[in-house]
């Protein structure tokens, strides 16, 4: 949660587990064909994630007084004229307008927020009802275009997951956000962060990833991965777990996602790396420092971040924190959400909003699918399903179908791409449909 909560991020896995960095890849036959995995739709991924959000809690009211315990110098904010409380209404006001949007991304729950209570039981300072008040806005209104992650425990001190307490210690190795997780293996990493996401099945969330408190986990990255595979798979199954840990805002570093698999002879055993491309320039993780949209894009259209990674190909996805996106009430962040959203629907037709679980399933999807084009058929072998899945192949084709007999549309504007529809012209094909688990063959005409 503390400003520089990203910045020492490893960015190499230690040898032992596999990572898959390529935007796309080319597989050649004995024909000379390739067939090479574009972006859904033919489209850049955009995303948001939301971090430091729980239920009713401002995380920066009760955590800013725990941070400075442990770091006095480094914590002087005056935390008492911040608000304790971030409303549901503006948790509805926020979903609905995502909803009307079509923003997606990524929205914590913080399962014990600040030690202040449990979210799956009572939280002391708000009645119960008004708990189950909470959970039901985000069910009604976020499950529907962002996923639900445990930012750990209480992401401020680390609790002895036997008694459900904080250890006594006010120190860095016994805060989350700092030394605590450094030294631990997978299994004790794994351990903890099931903790966590238990409690929020138990509140009746979904989940299929996590995302780490400040520098959790930042110097441990290998066990880090291991672990939230474990824990995500352990507690809900999940087929492909992911999470989010880093974030680059310089032009030379990739922000793809890695596909990382735990166990190298196995590849249908992966989690996924999201990464950020931004900083926190919304309105911060206190609120207390007013953000600008022209970092993200600017008035006129030409620069900021986001376009730097959109025209990149890469996926662009925000960082930011919810205190800031309330900001004390006067919604400073979410008023330059809006801006950014506007000035991004200005610039391009490209893009499409995706949950962080969406990018993470079309990567392994990506990265693990074999593909094979003959002179008259498509043969893929999937260890994973995604929508929208979209090749281009070097060959002008007349006519797709599947074998089930249903024939893709051929479309004359490759804008226009979606499910079961194929842009061809004189050199090469795009085609879009859902990818299904196994094996999976397209018939092809080129006549």
């Amino acid at each position: 949660m503390e400003q520089n909560r990203r910045e020492f991020v490893k960015t190499t896995l230690k040898a032992g587990m596999s990572v898959s960095l390529a935007p796309a890849f080319l597989l050649p036959d004995s024909q000379n064909f390739t067939a090479q995995v574009l972006n859904p739709r033919n489209r850049v991924p955009v995303s948001l994630i939301i971090d430091d959000s729980t239920c009713l809690v401002n995380m920066a009211h009760f955590g800013i007084p725990q941070f400075a315990e442990v770091f006095p110098e480094n914590y002087k904010q005056d935390w008492r004229k911040l608000p304790r409380e971030i409303p549901d209404s503006f948790v509805r006001e926020f979903g609905e307008w995502s909803i009307e949007h079509g923003v997606k991304g990524k929205y914590s729950i913080v399962p014990y927020p600040a030690c202040t209570g449990w979210v799956n039981r009572f939280i002391p300072g708000w009645t119960k009802k008004e708990l189950e008040n909470s959970l039901n806005v985000v069910r009604e209104v976020i499950l529907s275009n962002w996923d639900i992650h445990p930012e750990m425990v209480s992401h401020t001190r680390v609790i002895d997951i036997k008694t459900g307490k904080p250890y006594e210690k006010a120190i860095p190795e016994f805060m989350e956000n700092w030394e605590w997780s450094q030294n631990k293996s997978a299994d004790e990493l794994a351990v903890y962060q099931a903790y966590a996401l238990q409690i929020l099945k138990d509140a009746g969330l979904p989940c299929e990833g996590i995302t780490t408190p400040g520098g959790y986990g930042s110097r441990n990255h290998e066990n880090l991965a291991i672990s939230a595979f474990q824990s995500v798979r352990d507690v809900y199954g999940s087929e492909i777990p992911h999470y989010f840990r880093d974030l680059f805002t310089e032009k030379e570093k990739s922000v793809a996602p890695k596909v990382i698999f735990p166990d190298n002879g196995n590849k249908s055993d992966c989690v996924v790396s999201i990464i950020g491309c931004t900083g926190d320039w919304f309105g911060g993780w206190d609120g207390l420092v007013r953000g600008d949209a022209d970092k993200f894009i600017t008035e006129d259209l030409q620069n900021g971040r986001m376009v730097e990674v959109i025209e990149s190909g890469e996926p662009a996805i925000m960082v930011c924190h919810w205190p800031g996106i309330y900001f004390n009430g006067e919604k400073v962040g979410f008023n330059i959400l809006k801006t950014i959203v506007s000035r991004l629907n200005q610039k391009y037709n490209h893009l499409t909003w995706m949950k962080l679980s969406e990018i993470s399933r079309y990567w392994a999807a990506k990265e693990t699918t074999e593909i094979a084009v003959s002179e008259n058929a498509l043969q893929l072998n999937a260890l994973f399903s995604c929508h929208d899945f979209t090749l281009k192949i070097d060959k002008p084709i007349q006519k797709l179908k599947l074998k089930t007999g249903q024939a893709f549309n051929k479309i004359s504007n490759p804008g226009e791409l979606k499910t079961n529809t194929f842009f061809s012209d004189e050199t090469s094909t795009i085609l879009c449909f859902n990818l299904e688990k196994g094996e999976m063959k397209i018939a092809m005409d080129q006549s």
